[in-house]
C-alpha cells in the first residue's frame, strides 16, 4: 500500500498553552502532520511563506495582529486552507463570520472562551475539518471569496448571467400559481454560498425561504443578521412560533432541528432540541426535509449546497415521495466542499446541477 504524503499544518496562537494542546491532536494523524507554529497574525504570515502549508489554524483573538487582519493578508498574498478558531461571545460570533467572507474555510468554537483547559472536547471536530480543509481546492475559495467580496449591502446588480443550468432530470407537473417554499441545506463553505444565494432573492419573492445551516449555537444567529444586512428578502434566526411568510428567510438555530406545523392556514416554525442529533448535526438538513414531506398543500425547492458529508440527501428522497418537490445540487465546479451535493446527485432525484453563481436564478425560475 503507497502511503501519500502528509498535509503540512500551521498552528496560529498566542497562547503557548493552546499550541501545544492542538498540536497534539494531530501526533497520531495518518493525514495531517505539524510543520511550523506562530504566535500573531504577523508571525503566521511570514510562517506561511516560509513553510508553506496546505491548512492553518488561526486564532481570531490576538495581539500585534488579530486573526481577522492577518486572514486578509494571507487570503491575498499566499491563499490557504484556514480554519479559525473562535470564542462564543457575540463579538467572536460577528469576527468569525467576517473570516468566512474572507476566505476562511470552517472555524471551531472554543469551549470556555480564548485559553479554553477543556479544548478536548472540540477534538474530534477540528481534527476532523482540517483533515477536510487540506483537501480543498483553493482557487474555487479564491473566486468566492474575490465576488463576495465586491457585493454592496441592499444594492444589488440584476444583469442576467449565462446560465450554467445542467438539466439532469425534468420536472412534470409544476404549477406557477400554486404556493411554494424553498428549503436550502448546507455545511462548510456554507456562509458564504448562503451570501451568493439570499442577495439575489427578489424582495417580492412569492415563497419563504427555510435554511439549515451546520453551525453551533450563537453562530446562527450572528450569519442571519449579517446575511439580512446585505439581502433584499428579511432574514433572521428562526424562533419557535414564526410565521413563515414569503420573501423571509429563516435559519435553523444553533442545536436546533427545525421543522413546522400548520396553524389554520398559516405555517409557523417548531424548533426541537430534544430529537437527536442526526450524523451529529442538529439542525439536520435531513430532519428539515423529512418533516416538510408530511405537507403537500405547497410545492418545494429544495436545494444542497456545499459541505461536508451527505445530510439532505435521505430527507430529499423522502420528500421526493411526497408533492411536488424540484431538487436542486450545487455542481462540484463551485462547490467549496463537494460532499453534501455529491451525495445527493448519487440518488438520482436532482433535476438540476447549478453553479453557485446560478442557483439564485435556478430558484427563482419555478417561483410565481
Amino acid at each position: 500500500m503507497v502511503l501519500l504524503p502528509k498535509k503540512k499544518l500551521l498552528i496560529v496562537d498566542d497562547s503557548a498553552f493552546m499550541r501545544k494542546l492542538i498540536g497534539d491532536f494531530f501526533k497520531d494523524s495518518n493525514v495531517i502532520e505539524v510543520v511550523g507554529i506562530a504566535r500573531n497574525g504577523k508571525d503566521a504570515i511570514q510562517k506561511i511563506k516560509a513553510l508553506k502549508p496546505d491548512v492553518v489554524t488561526l486564532d481570531v483573538e490576538m495581539p500585534e495582529m488579530n486573526g481577522l487582519d492577518a486572514l486578509k493578508q494571507i487570503m491575498a498574498e499566499t491563499p490557504v486552507a484556514v480554519i479559525m478558531l473562535s470564542s462564543t461571545t457575540q463579538r467572536g460570533t460577528e469576527i468569525t463570520l467576517q473570516a468566512m467572507a474572507y476566505g476562511a474555510v470552517d472555524f471551531v468554537a472554543k469551549p470556555s472562551g480564548t485559553i479554553s483547559l477543556d479544548l478536548h472536547k472540540i477534538k474530534d471536530e477540528l481534527v476532523a475539518k482540517v483533515e477536510n480543509a487540506a483537501h480543498v481546492t483553493i482557487s474555487k475559495l479564491n473566486k468566492v471569496t474575490t465576488k463576495l467580496s465586491t457585493t454592496t449591502p441592499k444594492l444589488l446588480d440584476r444583469k442576467p448571467v449565462a446560465s450554467n443550468v445542467v438539466s439532469t432530470k425534468r420536472v412534470s407537473i409544476w404549477s406557477k400559481t400554486s404556493k411554494k417554499m424553498v428549503l436550502i441545506g448546507t455545511s462548510t463553505g456554507g456562509p458564504r454560498a448562503l451570501q451568493e444565494v439570499i442577495t439575489k432573492l427578489p424582495k417580492n419573492m412569492q415563497a419563504p425561504v427555510l435554511i439549515v445551516q451546520h453551525m453551533p449555537a450563537g453562530f446562527t444567529k450572528s450569519l442571519a443578521e449579517r446575511l439580512n444586512q446585505l439581502a433584499e428578502i428579511e432574514v433572521k434566526e428562526a424562533e419557535n412560533g414564526d410565521i413563515i411568510r414569503n420573501g423571509h428567510a429563516y435559519i435553523a438555530p444553533g442545536g436546533y432541528h427545525m421543522k413546522i406545523q400548520k396553524v389554520g392556514s398559516s405555517y409557523c416554525i417548531v424548533l426541537d432540541n430534544e430529537e437527536a442529533p442526526r450524523a451529529g448535526h442538529r439542525p439536520s438538513v435531513d430532519v428539515l426535509f423529512e418533516d416538510n414531506s408530511h405537507y403537500n398543500d405547497f410545492d418545494k425547492i429544495a436545494v444542497i449546497m456545499t459541505g461536508m458529508g451527505s445530510d439532505g440527501s435521505k430527507g430529499l428522497v423522502q420528500l421526493k415521495k411526497n408533492g411536488h418537490v424540484v431538487a436542486i445540487a450545487e455542481s462540484a465546479d463551485s462547490c467549496i466542499v463537494y460532499g453534501m451535493p455529491k451525495a445527493a446527485v448519487e440518488t438520482k432525484v436532482v433535476n438540476e446541477v447549478v453553479d453557485l453563481e446560478n442557483i439564485a436564478k435556478a430558484i427563482i425560475q419555478y417561483l410565481p
